[in-house]
């Protein structure tokens, strides 16, 4: 009877404690989407994100060094060197010079997640800052921005340089995107400078993740590409722009 007694305690207490786990974890979710849906600024990843393709190696695809890089960034990948060396070195194979670079943005196509420039109009609407927060290119990124009527002064990316002959001579190695941690840089920057109190990231990778504190919410985003660690790490995890959309409606009726 008293090993029974026992049994029956430890069943109850580990469903009551089962049941806390899955309202702390809906408690933060809850709370991650109350902060989106009060934001005052929301910070966008660019590629794989707010655009479907990876922007660096659809670069390299065109310069005709798809593969060497590709296999950069998956040694990358593994955690094998920072973000600004691997930038560095990919950068090295790739080599744009400024014709490839205008080549490249009059043929290439922006291929705008589904989505997104409803989600930022409607974010605009309700008097949301919109930013571009990325470790890809600026001269990519600026007719992303432009397509989505984001200021370009709300852009956050690296620069390339380029010899008077047009040559590439590398990046900025100040811009704070170039190197890991950079977009929390950005972040902590953007609140202290413009005082933004409930500062959304959204994206893809770590390099979001991590940028969580100093943004008061993160919300991972797999809609084109699902990242194992991304989805682990974020409280509230969407594969559709339109769940945030919907969010955004819900808050006005």
């Amino acid at each position: 009877m008293a090993l029974y007694s026992l049994k029956s305690n430890l069943q109850y207490a580990t469903l009551k404690t089962l049941s806390l786990v899955s309202i702390s974890v809906m408690s933060q979710q809850q709370s991650v989407k109350e902060l989106f849906r009060t934001a005052d600024c929301v910070c966008f990843d660019v590629d794989s994100t707010v655009i479907q393709d990876e922007g660096i190696d659809e670069l390299a695809k065109f310069c005709g060094k798809g593969d060497e890089v590709k296999r950069l960034t998956a040694e990358a990948m593994g955690g094998n060197m920072t973000f600004q060396e691997a930038l560095k070195k990919r950068l090295d194979i790739i080599r744009p010079s400024v014709s490839q670079i205008k080549e490249f943005l009059d043929t290439f196509p922006i291929h705008l997640t589904p989505g997104i420039s409803q989600l930022v109009k409607s974010l605009q609407e309700h008097g949301v800052a919109v930013y571009l927060v990325s470790g890809g290119f600026r001269s990519l990124i600026e007719p992303v921005a432009e397509k989505l009527d984001i200021p370009l002064t709300n852009i956050y990316a690296n620069r390339l340089k380029f010899y008077f002959n047009g040559e590439y001579a590398g990046f900025d190695e100040n811009e704070p995107t170039s190197r890991s941690g950079g977009k929390g840089l950005v972040v902590r920057r953007l609140k202290e400078q413009q005082g933004y109190q409930r500062l959304i990231v959204i994206g893809d990778g770590a390099t979001d993740a991590e940028a969580c504190p100093p943004a008061d919410g993160f919300i991972g985003f797999g809609g084109n590409v699902v990242r194992e660690e991304v989805r682990k790490r974020a409280t509230w995890y969407v594969t559709d722009f339109q769940e945030l959309i919907s969010s955004l409606t819900l808050q006005t009726k």
